[in-house]
């Protein structure tokens, strides 16, 4: 059980602090280092040692080898990624829809559909940061 909550934790922390990061005026390296920085302390602040053990390297890892071409580039690619996903799921559900598949199998891909162009949109949000 307590795996199931740290697990979720890794999840859900982003979704938290995008609000936070939102307000913020920082951009590209800045910003993720000011966000890991911002989970740290909440992973410190909740005696999640491992949390935040793996937050310090990533907050290393930033400080050492983070630039703006970089991140630029691996965020253009993340777009890419995601707008080549949510077009295999357009061709998947049209497909579906013209087989005839039964409304159950039709509603799954537009569910997936769904949520690939949520991660697109995440992405082009992040692309903007």
């Amino acid at each position: 059980m307590k795996k199931t909550l740290i697990v979720s934790g890794f999840f859900l922390l982003p979704l938290s602090f995008t609000a936070a990061h939102a307000a913020s005026d920082l951009t590209g390296c800045a910003a993720k280092k000011q966000e890991i920085e911002t989970q740290l302390s909440f992973a410190r602040q909740h005696n999640n040692s491992q949390q935040a053990a793996g937050l310090e390297k990533a907050l290393r890892e930033v400080e050492q080898h983070c630039t703006e071409s970089g991140l630029l580039k691996q965020r253009q690619e993340k777009v890419a990624e995601k707008k080549r996903k949510v077009q295999e799921r357009e061709q998947a559900l049209t497909k579906a829809k013209a087989e005839g598949r039964s409304p159950s199998k039709i509603q799954k891909r537009e569910d997936k559909l769904a949520e690939a162009r949520q991660e697109l949109d995440e992405a082009e949000q992040a692309l903007r940061q």
